[in-house]
């Protein structure tokens, strides 16, 4: 992006924690952006939870500025700025923690992170930052503004944001932020219920994508495969736990098939407690974190993707599964029937039902191999229609154009 003079302009990518595993997205845009000539900062909070294996999650580790991190040595020479604009960032930051359910004290954390973060998107003239999330980070980007810092824009995904709307202030947010990014319709509807509509016009849709490599990775689904892959974080608000009550029924109702549980996570403990109960050792496989060459194997030697989820945005590797050419099984929640359409390219069923999760299992089963093959050619299409790379990036840059001057 160019400045009136023709100068290419920075712009600066915040997150809280980046890279995690479960951000390849983030990364696919921050990529993309450079491709067409940005100069992308990647600024984060804290260092990645997850434990990294993706080789490209690596290398962005290498580029990233970890503001705790630097937070002792870039303090104090940060603090010799506007005392105004500090009361006024002070001030904000008792409003925040007044309603926020962290209460005073991580606003005052937000603050002292934000104060050296100002000073080097100012030292190293950044226009605007971005921020993925309107959590903890884009609380920092409200008072790295206040602070006389840039401007700011932020990406909504959910479900965390929406769920607490009133303790991460969503609504100051998206008055103060220059434009904010939903990911989905159904983002978009929801973001709109905190703000008066007169800011409702800042409030664009910008899906999560897939690169095109991916697509070129598709083959025909194995007549021999029973797998189904479940790709994501071993959590509660994932749902594997109900998942494998219905895989132990499926195979007590006679069904052949083998499940695997791509990802890592706090309830892991729990999932194998609950394989060991169930006698399924013999059917389940925990993989662990793995990176994105190795969810791709595994989405290529599966029958159908499925994620019986209770709360998400719009899982990007639903999108990776379609683009794969392999049907999706999932939950009515959120963005997800925006894109699976049940009979078309995937099935649906209600959130928390083991018993419609069986049923959808059998069907899965005994579809016959062509039909599986044609649902998933479906959702590659419907995938290379509204998640294309390329084509959404260029939706977020006009955006940049617009707004961030």
């Amino acid at each position: 992006m160019r400045n009136e003079e023709g100068r290419s302009m920075r712009i600066a990518y915040l997150t809280t924690s980046y890279p995690e595993v479960s951000h390849t997205f983030i990364r696919r845009e921050i990529l993309e952006l450079e491709r067409l000539g940005y100069e992308v900062e990647r600024l984060s909070i804290r260092e990645p939870e997850s434990v990294l294996v993706d080789p490209d999650d690596l290398a962005e580790v290498e580029h990233t500025y970890y503001s705790l991190a630097e937070l002792r040595s870039d303090l104090l020479p940060a603090l010799f700025i506007n005392p105004i604009q500090l009361l006024r960032a002070l001030w904000m930051t008792l409003q925040m923690g007044r309603v926020s359910h962290r209460g005073i004290v991580v606003n005052l954390a937000y603050l002292l992170e934000a104060i050296p973060l100002a000073k080097r998107l100012r030292d190293r003239d950044i226009k605007h930052v971005h921020v993925h999330f309107g959590t903890n980070a884009a609380s920092v980007a409200r008072l790295v503004k206040r602070l006389g810092g840039p401007n700011f824009s932020m990406t909504i995904h959910g479900p965390a944001e929406l769920d607490s709307a009133i303790g991460f202030a969503l609504g100051p947010k998206i008055e103060e932020a220059e434009f904010v990014v939903a990911i989905t319709d159904y983002c978009g509807a929801q973001l709109r219920r905190w703000v008066h509509h007169d800011h409702w016009h800042k409030i664009r849709v910008v899906h999560c994508a897939v690169e095109d490599a991916l697509f070129k990775r598709a083959t025909p689904i194995d007549p021999e495969s029973h797998t189904l892959v479940c790709v994501g974080r071993l959590s509660a608000q994932k749902g594997q736990l109900l998942l494998l009550e219905a895989v132990r029924q499926v195979i007590e109702d006679g069904g052949q098939l083998r499940l695997v549980l791509a990802g890592d996570g706090e309830m892991r403990p729990e999932i194998e407690e609950r394989i060991a109960a169930y006698d399924l050792q013999d059917h389940v496989e925990i993989t662990g974190w793995i990176g994105a060459d190795e969810v791709a194997r595994r989405l290529a030697s599966s029958r159908t993707m499925i994620l019986p989820s209770f709360a998400e945005g719009l899982p990007v590797v639903i999108m990776e599964a379609f683009a794969m050419k392999r049907p999706v099984l999932s939950t009515y929640i959120a963005g997800i029937p925006e894109l699976v359409v049940p009979g078309e390219n995937g099935w649906l069923v209600p959130a928390g039902s083991v018993e419609a999760l069986r049923q959808a299992i059998h069907k899965i089963l005994d579809t016959p191999i062509p039909e599986l093959d044609a649902m998933g050619t479906a959702g590659a299409a419907a995938v290379r229609d509204r998640h294309h790379l390329p084509t959404e990036v260029s939706k977020l840059e006009k955006l940049f154009q617009e707004f961030a001057k």
